[in-house]
């Protein structure tokens, strides 16, 4: 199978780097080094990212890319991960909620796999710890891949010949659910990203940001309060707080209270089972974290995502209803839409519409510069929608109707290189001083 250039680039930035070992059996593996990385990513972030024993080894990622693009992996052969996981479309598949086995709609939009490896949970609502679990459970939902259940998976997986020279050749043994799972994530963990040019503003290129760029993220940080969830610093380049908020997406388009009364009715005498069917097959999906949890203080509340490349990997907010990044900052500065769990973080912003123009500009400037083309047709596709803007409520984020919080003060727009007031800087560890032996 021909692989793509970023891969085969990926695959060739392993081996120079001395992270592969595949040579030698698992049990002979040691913690590799980080490979070679953008300058957005740290290699002390992904070396604490990435647990002792699940090193992206070549072979491990070859095999991983080959079972994520292969539908045999599904009931009938129809789809892969990559079905909503595209590459070429910065790992997501550009719809709204994306299709599984028999054009099944499926709950929730498609997150993106790029700098998935950095996440503290995976999935909108958390409810995978690791990469190798979330690797799984697309594989067994009914909306999704379909199969029944890993025995399943397993006897379809050894009854393709390649794979069992390809299994053994990479672990040694016989395919497994967990090796399955294991290769797949060691494909995804070489899926990072961080050369976008806000990373060359940070870095102390003044001139990689325009003006419009530069005001956007004083807004960022300042009168539009994007930072409170979405903060990008050097220990946390993905632009997101990692935590579960109710920024009310779920009550614009149903009757939220009521949901969550019956939602909070069948966790308190419902079974797991039928609990985690609610979670991916019904319109409790919408009750997001608190189907994980069962703390109600988590209803109607789902991650805060990445904002790397953000302006290609719309539509936006779990279900998808946000088409446009405008939408999105409609949203925010009318304050949310009101419900009794909404995050309490959630105020009017009263952005006036350059303001706007200049958020939208700044996120996307975390693109990195391998989608460049893909990043400016997604510019020029969402600016031409901006003059339909269903999410608009001027009276409201202004503060000439409703009651949902005070007008964030305005920021200091002054232009200045944020890492210079050390928001972005180094996490190079300090250099550690020998103990002085005690005569």
């Amino acid at each position: 199978m021909r692989l793509p250039s970023g891969v085969v680039t990926v695959c060739a930035v392993v081996l120079n780097s001395g992270v592969g070992l595949a040579a030698s059996p698992p049990s002979q593996q040691t913690q590799a080094a980080s490979p070679q990385l953008p300058p957005g990513v740290s290699a002390t972030l992904w070396r604490v990212s990435v647990p002792q024993g699940s090193e992206p080894t070549p072979e491990r990622v070859a095999l991983g890319e080959k079972l994520f693009r292969d539908k045999r992996l599904s009931v009938d052969n129809t789809v892969a991960c990559m079905t909503c996981h595209e590459p070429e479309l910065g790992f997501t598949d550009g719809k709204p909620l994306s299709e599984g086995v028999k054009q099944q709609k499926v709950a929730r939009n498609s997150p993106t796999v790029l700098n998935a490896l950095f996440n503290a949970t995976q999935f909108w609502d958390g409810r995978a710890a690791t990469l190798e679990d979330q690797a799984k459970l697309p594989i067994l939902n009914p909306r999704e891949m379909g199969m029944p259940d890993a025995d399943t998976v397993m006897k379809k997986v050894r009854g393709i010949p390649e794979y069992v020279t390809d299994f053994q050749k990479v672990f040694g043994r016989e395919p497994t659910f967990d090796d399955l799972a294991t290769a797949i994530a060691a494909f995804e963990r070489m899926q990072f990203s961080g050369d976008a040019r806000f990373d060359k503003f940070i870095a102390g290129d003044s001139k990689a940001l325009t003006a419009s760029e530069k005001n956007g993220w004083a807004l960022f940080n300042g009168k539009a309060r994007c930072n409170s969830c979405h903060a990008g610093n050097a220990v946390s380049p993905l632009f997101s707080d990692q935590k579960f908020h109710n920024i009310g997406v779920a009550a614009h388009k149903q009757d939220f209270v009521t949901l969550a009364r019956k939602g909070v009715q069948v966790v308190r005498a419902g079974d797991e089972k039928q609990i985690d069917e609610l979670a991916l097959n019904s319109e409790f999906s919408e009750l997001g974290r608190f189907l994980v949890t069962r703390q109600e203080n988590d209803v109607g509340s789902f991650k805060t995502p990445t904002l790397r490349n953000v302006g290609i990997t719309g539509p936006y907010m779990h279900d998808g209803s946000l088409a446009t990044l405008w939408d999105v900052m409609d949203h925010y500065n009318k304050g949310g839409v009101a419900n009794p769990y909404l995050d309490g973080g959630m105020q009017r912003l009263g952005l006036t519409e350059p303001e706007i123009d200049d958020l939208v500009a700044f996120l996307f400037t975390l693109t990195d510069s391998k989608f460049d083309k893909l990043n400016k047709e997604q510019l020029a596709k969402q600016r031409a929608r901006k003059n339909t803007r269903p999410e608009r409520d001027t009276a409201i984020a202004m503060g000439k109707k409703g009651n949902l919080g005070d007008i964030a003060p305005n920021p200091d727009l002054a232009e200045k290189n944020p890492a210079d007031l050390g928001f972005y800087g180094s996490v190079t560890p300090a250099p550690v001083i020998p103990a002085v032996k005690q005569r």
